[in-house]
């Protein structure tokens, strides 16, 4: 559930809830990105009882080394997946690093549909 990043002065622990949400923001930002979906196809349980939409559609692991994020999205009809995609995954990628100082190792972006 968190993550332990240790520094020169002392330990951090950090949710992974926090880091799907900002990989979340980032995604949402970039051009041809519709929107996030589920795992599932719909919100689970626990979302729908927590009322939170902010990570829906971005699961996070602990790996060796940092962490993989997989997202679950939405693209525009008409535009290149491929360029929209790698988009994404730099934009997650810096975003991350930058407000969390853990190590992306691998961004996954499972593209669930097309909408026009």
């Amino acid at each position: 559930m968190y993550l332990n990043v240790n520094n020169s002065y002392g330990a951090i622990k950090i949710s992974k809830r926090v880091i799907a949400k900002v990989a979340a923001m980032a995604a949402g930002e970039c051009y041809g990105l519709v929107g996030m979906v589920s795992r599932l196809g719909a919100p689970n349980l626990t979302e729908l009882f927590r009322g939170e939409q902010g990570a829906r559609g971005v699961l996070v692991r602990e790996i060796e080394g940092g962490i993989e994020i997989n997202l679950y999205v939405v693209f525009e009809f008409g535009l290149r997946i491929q360029t929209v995609a790698e988009n994404v995954v730099e934009r997650v990628k810096y975003s991350v690093e930058l407000a969390t100082g853990v190590k992306v190792k691998r961004i996954n972006v499972y593209v669930e549909s097309v909408r026009l």
